[in-house]
């Protein structure tokens, strides 16, 4: 009996101490990840025409880069920079100096708290005989309609549709834009700026042909049941290319070229409009619905966190107005760059150079008003003239 209690004596022993090891090891487990989910990192800029703001926000985008270059030495590519604090600031001589800590995740999150305009334009088809008088005729148009309707879920997008404008005049030459008149980047410029936005989406709809699974073989019964079958059991090729062009100079940004098939019944019936349940419920409907799905994610990641810009309408007395207002997520105190519309400049194709940084004084639905800080050129401002958000909180 004593034995057999000195036993039972030593194994509570045993599992006590295992139940303190697990419990340590499950300590650090959940403590470990939280430390490597944080990075502190320093971002310096030169305080120059721009004020002691702008110097400020290069400064964070400075350390923000810091941040990600530091995340690509450790190896960490699944992480993102998702949030920043900034923990202490100073001047030095011309230089200004953050240093932030770097919030890191394994999702997207974007600094810009606003919504950017894309305008759609039709997806024409390359070879019209391939879509039949008795099937769909939504497609040119549902498809990029669908495409906007899914970005404006994402609460980042206001989207804006001119469907019934197809930017190619020949199809199979897409996304090279070929018009008598002008340059195809003007035609970008022109809509983006008629439409006040941001982004111009548009496609080809490179493929839609439908090929028989069956061939006639023999003679008999047989085959007069294969060449019955023929005209229900077929299989449709998929291929939708999709584009995004930028409002700023008209250039490409985002080109890819999306495809599926389909076997059995490959019809789409007159009258099934893009994004119905009636359309999405047929075999080749429900394929054109999931590239409308990935094309919408793929562009949402990669514009989802793209600084927002507008367009000047007005401008006189120091009172700018733009066209972007509540709808777009802009708010009273908002402290947003100005650049001028000259194409080529030092900035950049399409940005001309930086006029001052605006502060946003009072705000309608689609509109807002503000005045630019003493640093501005009085006069330098002018309607048709870029409005951009900082990259960074």
């Amino acid at each position: 009996m004593r034995y057999k209690g000195c036993l039972t004596g030593l194994l509570i022993v045993l599992l006590t101490a295992c139940g303190a090891g697990n419990d340590n090891r499950r300590s650090d487990e959940s403590a470990a990840p939280l430390a490597g989910r944080q990075v502190s990192v320093q971002g310096s800029a030169p305080i120059a025409g721009g004020g002691m703001e702008e110097a400020r926000r290069a400064a964070i985008d400075a350390a923000v880069s810091n941040a990600a270059l530091q995340l690509k030495r450790n190896n960490n590519s699944a992480m993102l920079v998702s949030d920043i604090k900034v923990v202490d600031e100073w001047q030095d001589a011309d230089l200004y100096h953050v240093q932030v800590l770097a919030m890191l995740s394994d999702k997207q999150r974007c600094g810009s708290p606003y919504r950017k305009k894309i305008v759609a334009t039709g997806f024409p088809i390359m070879n019209t005989e391939q879509i039949s008088g008795t099937e769909s005729q939504d497609l040119y148009s549902g498809i990029p309609r669908e495409i906007n309707n899914h970005l404006m879920e994402t609460g980042d997008f206001i989207g804006r549709n001119l469907t019934n404008t197809s930017l190619y005049s020949r199809p199979d030459m897409a996304p090279e834009l070929r018009f008598a008149e002008g340059t195809g980047e003007s035609v970008i410029l022109n809509i983006a700026k008629q439409q006040n936005a941001q982004f111009v989406l548009s496609g080809v709809i490179r493929d839609f042909r439908v090929e028989s699974t069956e061939y006639v073989r023999g003679s008999g019964a047989l085959a007069d049941l294969k060449a019955l079958v023929r005209d229900f059991v077929a299989r449709r090729s998929v291929g939708i290319d999709v584009y995004v062009y930028d409002g700023f100079s008209g250039a490409l940004l985002f080109q890819h070229r999306y495809t599926d098939s389909i076997v059995g019944d490959v019809s789409l019936p007159n009258g099934y409009t893009v994004g119905s349940d009636r359309f999405n419920s047929t075999p080749a409907g429900h394929a054109i619905g999931g590239i409308i799905q990935q094309a919408s994610e793929d562009i949402h990641k990669l514009f989802g966190c793209y600084p927002f810009a507008t367009r000047v309408l007005q401008a006189g007395n120091n009172r700018i107005v733009i066209a972007a207002g509540a709808q777009d997520k802009i708010k009273m105190g908002d402290k947003l760059m100005i650049y001028s519309a000259s194409a080529g400049a030092a900035a950049g194709a399409g940005l001309g150079d930086s006029q001052g940084i605006l502060t946003i004084t009072d705000v309608s639905a689609t509109t807002a008003v503000g005045s630019l800080d003493s640093t501005a050129v009085v006069g330098a401002v002018k309607p048709g003239d870029w409005v951009k958000s900082f990259a960074t909180p």
